[in-house]
């Protein structure tokens, strides 16, 4: 595990005290007038994306403005007036957030690491899903291996969620000699399927670092059961080169210095960045599922309140 200092925490690092202290801007998101409380992470209220069960409650007289496709023929006959199957919607939702820290995801160039913002994401989602009510989940992955969190809903549960993405987190550093793997994005994926069986909200929270066709397939499959939400994690520097400054990437044992202030190194990095970012959003929009997208530069509850607000306008 990393050493980690004050200063890391929120920027490089995250901790279990951090995460739980998101509880506080989840409530705060649940009350803000501008996010409808048909977001998408609103738990036990209607939602806009797929319909909820509904559970059959009674008959009843017709009164006007009833549905009526909601008449009851056969029993409207035996009475002789018109009667009413009444639904009340069926409001547990089990949320499952897989979330990506691998070590691509350890990289920024402004606030904070990729990493750190998937995890506050899905903390504020996990507690959101939690104070509405709903179960929580998770499936965390880096490089080597994927741990999962059944959803359940509880307290105890949101907090063991919150300890397996911090301690993921934390096995992060820039010495690793793990090597990048691509193809754990599509495990990933396959732990999902198998813990989503249906109904759920699957919150993929990713740089999407090795997505091809397999993924979109998968992804598919995900939202052919479920409402399936795609959160890209991207740096500013995707899109646009610092023109001063040096960092330090690796890949495994590999580290090599970048000199920003150096035109020959900038401009090809800049080129490949935007390309590389260009695909993954074309691949994703083609997998049919809404893509969120999420810098490193903006603080992550801001982001997350005016990214649901501005979804949950849009599906109107």
């Amino acid at each position: 595990m990393a050493d980690i200092q004050p200063s890391d925490i929120g920027t490089v690092y995250v901790t279990p005290a951090h995460l739980a202290r998101l509880e506080y801007d989840a409530r705060r998101l649940a009350a803000t007038p501008h996010r409808p409380h048909h977001s998408i992470l609103a738990g036990r209220h209607a939602s806009r994306l797929r319909g909820r069960g509904l559970n059959f409650e009674e008959i009843r007289a017709y009164v006007p403005g009833d549905d009526l496709r909601h008449l009851d023929w056969k029993a409207s006959s035996r009475v002789g007036h018109a009667l009413v199957r009444s639904y009340t919607e069926e409001r547990d939702r089990p949320a499952l957030f897989v979330v990506d820290q691998r070590i691509s995801m350890f990289y920024g160039t402004r606030r904070a690491m990729k990493s750190v913002v998937a995890v506050e994401t899905a903390a504020l989602g996990a507690w959101m899903s939690f104070q509405a009510g709903d179960r929580a989940g998770a499936v965390v992955f880096d490089d080597t291996r994927i741990d999962t969190v059944r959803p359940h809903r509880s307290r105890a549960r949101v907090i063991a969620t919150l300890g397996l993405m911090a301690r993921s987190n934390q096995a992060l550093h820039a010495d690793t000699s793990t090597r990048a793997n691509p193809a754990q994005l599509n495990a990933a994926l396959r732990a999902a399927l198998h813990l989503a069986t249906h109904d759920y909200l699957v919150f993929v929270i990713s740089d999407f670092l090795g997505a091809d066709e397999q993924t979109l397939q998968l992804m598919r499959e995900l939202a052919s059961h479920n409402d399936v939400v795609a959160g890209l994690v991207y740096d500013p520097s995707a899109r646009s080169m610092p023109n001063k400054g040096k960092i330090v990437v690796t890949e495994g044992e590999l580290q090599v210095e970048l000199d920003f202030g150096r035109k020959t190194v900038r401009e090809p990095l800049g080129s490949m960045f935007d390309t590389r970012l260009a695909e993954t959003v074309d691949r994703l929009k083609r997998c049919g599922v809404p893509l969120l997208v999420i810098d490193t530069e903006q603080p992550t509850v801001q982001q997350v309140a005016r990214l649901l607000g501005h979804f949950s306008q849009r599906r109107v």
